[in-house]
Order: structure tokens, then sequence, then C-alpha cells
């Protein structure tokens, strides 16, 4: 009967999981670039006793997490600082505590009180060498299609403009991506992939996340109905394993 009761105990934490991977993906569902989450894959493990193979099997993830790559909806914002990579590709983002850079599709952007460009989530976005990027003063900023940031300085001549940096982008091969604990994206190994600069830029437009919220909450309402189910099993567990021991008990 305890074979019964492991059984619904893995199908419920695994179904917690689920749960909080859902409930991550609607939490950053209106984060500019957020990458949807996905479960693990997972493989059934059967438990060995005495070098022989027991009937108890769990289902055990295996393998990196995964997240989709589909593109989000891309809104037009025409606002000089926000950019956005329409099709494939991602910006390289480091934060303040001088960690390994990291992959990103947010492209909501700002200047901080020290003249470095960041994203909303207040990482800095860094250049193909790795290294932040700093505007100074400017009447009006344009950045092109390759990610080169050209300004006409406060100071300069009407119509100048000035290369002051590019932004750094990658186009890496599909499926050699994961996020980390940390929830930022790298490669498999933990390392990032060299900039190519073959990322389209637009700037003026913003890229929403890809969440889809009906699939979402749809997964969520079905994971919770599993879970009553399993809890429904370990109580019918209970009641017959109490019935079947009555049964052996010596008459009074």
């Amino acid at each position: 009967m305890d074979r019964l009761i492991y059984t619904a105990l893995n199908a419920l934490h695994n179904q917690r999981d689920a749960n909080i991977t859902q409930a991550q993906n609607l939490a950053n569902l209106n984060v500019p670039g957020f990458r949807a989450d996905r479960d693990n894959p997972g493989h059934t493990k059967f438990l060995d006793a005495m070098d022989q193979a027991n009937v108890r099997a769990f289902q055990l993830e295996k393998g990196h997490a995964s997240f989709s790559e589909a593109p989000g909806f891309i809104d037009k914002t025409d606002e000089w600082l926000d950019v956005a990579i329409p099709d494939q590709g991602y910006f390289f983002i480091q934060d303040d505590e001088g960690g390994q850079p990291a992959l990103s599709r947010r492209g909501d952007m700002h200047i901080d009180n020290d003249g470095f460009l960041r994203n909303g989530a207040n990482e800095l976005m860094l250049n193909p060498q790795m290294a932040p990027i700093q505007v100074p003063a400017y009447r009006q900023i344009v950045i092109t299609e390759v990610g080169e940031i050209l300004i006409e300085p406060v100071d300069g001549a009407p119509g100048e403009q000035l290369n002051i940096g590019t932004l750094g982008t990658v186009v890496p091969p599909e499926g050699t991506l994961q996020k980390g604990d940390d929830g930022q994206v790298r490669n498999i190994n933990g390392t990032i992939p060299q900039a190519d600069q073959q990322a389209k830029i637009m700037q003026g437009a913003l890229e929403r996340s890809n969440v889809n919220p009906i699939e979402e909450m749809l997964a969520t309402i079905e994971n919770q109905r599993n879970f009553e189910v399993g809890l429904k099993m370990i109580s019918t567990t209970k009641e017959i394993d109490e019935s079947g021991t009555s049964l052996m008990r010596a008459p009074e």
C-alpha cells in the first residue's frame, strides 16, 4: 500500500514544481523581453533493493531548465532609449555586483547618474568587448540597426554626430542556452557566446514578454485539479489500509 502513497507523493512533487514555473511566468508577464520558463524534462527512476529492481518508480527531472525563445509582441514607443530585437538575438548585460555577463532581451534603457546605460532591471548594457557603455550629454541620440549609438553632443555643432559606442549583440545557435540559478541566460556550460553583432535592433520599440497568460492560467487550473486528485488518492489509500488492518484484527 505504501507504493501507491509514494507514487502519489511523487506526482504531487512534480505538480508543485510545475505550479512554481507557471507562477514565475505570470509574475513576469509585464517584464519587457522576459522569456517564459518551461518544465524540465524527466525520466523514470526505479528504486533498487538487494540489487533487484523494485516496483516503486519515481519521475525525476533531468537536463537543464529550458525556456521559450519565441519572440514577444513588439510595442512601438517612439522613445529614444527603447530598443528591441524583433527576431533572434540577445543583448549583453551585467549586474551591479560585477558578476559574469549574461544575455537579455530587455531593452527599456535609461542613463544613470554616472552616465552609464542600463536596462529597466538596472543592469549595465555592454558593448561587444563586454565593457559598460557611458553616454555623454546629448541633444539627440540615434541607435542604428547594428547597435551603433550616435549622439548629437550638447556642445557640438548643429548636425554633428558622435559615435560613442555599440550595443553588443549575439545570435546564438538554437538550443544552446539555459537560465542559471540567478535567472540569467547563458550557455549551457555557464559561459557566454562571443558577440557577433548579427541581431537587428529597432529603436523606439519594446518587446513584451513571450508569456501566454491564457496558456499559463489553464495549465495552473489543470495542475491544481491534478494536485487534488493526488491528495484524494492518498486519503483513499489511508482508508483502504485502515480497512485492511481492521479485517486482520483479532475479534474482541
